[in-house]
């Protein structure tokens, strides 16, 4: 499948995102839960602003992050944040205190993946080398 979100567009979703997930225990009441539903997000919310601050996109006013990692960060966030509330048992201590970081995250990683520049969805141009594994560089 073909990336379809726009850099530009990603990138104040993900302003958006950062500071959401920063005031997730407050604005969601998850302060009395856990110490974990308190600061993963908080944590989290503070790298994904930060990596926004210096992304190589249209939003960010210090362009030296490349858009891949950033990409790639997102859904390794995204899917541990997603986990977390079972991962650190916290969605059992409130009712439906797991809504948040499942939602958050989920919404991390679907835009990880279908964000243009992405290096799940996008292919590498072919007279570009590949490095790593398959490079004969070594020989």
């Amino acid at each position: 499948m073909k990336p379809f979100i726009s850099t530009g567009f990603y990138g104040v979703l993900n302003y958006i995102i950062a500071l959401t997930l920063i005031a997730t225990p407050w604005l969601f009441d998850l302060t009395g839960v856990s110490s974990a539903a308190i600061f993963i997000p908080i944590y989290i919310g503070w790298l994904q602003l930060i990596m926004a601050i210096f992304a190589d996109n249209a939003a960010s006013p210090i362009q030296k992050f490349p858009m891949e990692m950033h990409l790639t960060l997102d859904v390794v966030m995204g899917f541990f944040l997603a986990v977390s509330p079972w991962l650190y048992t916290f969605s059992t201590k409130a009712p439906y205190a797991y809504l948040p970081a499942l939602l958050l995250g989920s919404l991390l990683f679907f835009l990880g993946i279908f964000t243009k520049k992405s290096p799940f969805t996008t292919t590498r141009h072919p007279s570009l080398s590949e490095g790593g594994l398959t490079s004969t560089d070594s020989i």
